[in-house]
């Protein structure tokens, strides 16, 4: 049985309409019914511009919008995106680019912060936009548990003061370090180029523009959304960002961010630490292998086994929610790949 028409823009269409075996998505639902300690939440496929298969699971959610707890997910349930928001703010941040609101990503990020003149020095003068978009600003940051600059982020009053007063450790551009911190400064450069918060640009620049609306985030001290972790979104309205990105920044027709932007965040700028995985602006570029084809794929990536995975040769998007956070990165990465590797892709590989 296809998705359900619901009136949110998207088309929908039966698995086998648009070349998807359904006895593989069939068999995918059945899998992670049985399979309870996988935590899935939900599967969202989308094939040639159509909404083609959708499955919701009844899980516990540490993140649930309305608190931690056993949720019957469904298609309207908001789910928390934990770092791909990050993907949403590079494309909020292509369309400000696009639009004139902010010139290039070769501007000095304390450029924007004319208070910061104290924090001035040629090391962190040569800090650009490209650099915190490439998690490669150089700066004493880690990411890791305990998460001791990732909670005085969260509880300054001052947070983008707080992310530039960190010691450099590394030339800007050299070396890949994952920083939850430089996707908060480019919030705050938006912010401080605008006058507007984050949130209300990413409404009027993007949201608006693909019918999201049913949205929400966790906030700063002084008033800011986490730009960063803690957008909650229909995993439907996710799976418009894949496909805004796999369409090369065209909606419904219209170009909402251009394709100049698009190609740039989906290019490998930077090596990460992790094999076989490059970094765009904000997304993910990796490969998957079934039956020992490599099929190429883009990816927004957030903890806890949340993914939307973009598959340009196969015109596919593939959206995973689950609830593997804290503790459990066994399970947060087994599942999606799981998920797409061994059910979605030999779904949409005609060879299979």
């Amino acid at each position: 049985m296809p998705p359900i028409a619901s009136g949110d823009q998207w088309l929908v269409a039966t698995p086998e309409s648009v070349g998807l075996d359904p006895n593989k998505l069939c068999a995918l639902a059945a899998k992670f019914e049985e399979w309870e300690e996988a935590n899935l939440h939900g599967i969202v496929v989308v094939r040639h511009g159509k909404l083609a298969f959708e499955h919701y699971f009844r899980s516990f959610d540490l993140k649930a919008r309305g608190g931690p707890g056993i949720i019957d997910f469904n298609a309207k349930t908001t789910h928390h995106l934990r770092s791909m928001t990050k993907s949403v703010t590079a494309l909020v941040l292509g369309v400000a680019i696009d639009r004139g609101i902010i010139a290039d990503v070769d501007q000095s990020v304390l450029s924007f912060f004319p208070d910061y003149a104290d924090l001035r020095t040629p090391e962190k003068d040569r800090i650009t936009i490209r650099h915190l978009l490439t998690m490669s600003i150089g700066l004493d940051w880690s990411d890791d548990a305990p998460y001791t600059n990732e909670d005085t982020l969260n509880r300054s009053l001052d947070p983008y003061r707080y992310v530039l007063s960190l010691p450099v450790v590394e030339p800007a551009g050299s070396v890949w370090n994952y920083s939850g911190g430089a996707t908060a400064l480019i919030g705050g450069i938006l912010s401080q180029a605008t006058g507007k918060r984050f949130d209300v640009l990413a409404a009027t620049l993007l949201f608006d523009p693909l019918g999201v609306s049913d949205v929400a985030w966790t906030w700063l001290p002084n008033g800011h959304p986490k730009n960063w972790c803690c957008l909650w979104m229909r995993p439907r309205d996710m799976a418009k960002m894949g496909q805004l990105v796999l369409d090369r920044g065209r909606w419904n027709g219209a170009q909402v961010v251009s394709e100049t932007w698009i190609n740039a965040a989906t290019a490998p700028q930077i090596k990460t630490i992790y094999r076989g995985l490059d970094y765009g602006f904000q997304f993910w570029l990796g490969a998957s292998f079934v039956s020992g084809k490599r099929i190429d794929w883009v990816e927004a990536q957030g903890q806890g086994g949340q993914r939307i995975l973009i598959v340009p040769t196969l015109d596919l998007v593939t959206v995973v929610t689950a609830g593997n956070y804290y503790g459990n990165d066994r399970l947060a990465n087994l599942v999606p790949q799981t998920v797409f590797d061994d059910y979605v892709l030999p779904a949409a590989d005609p060879a299979h």
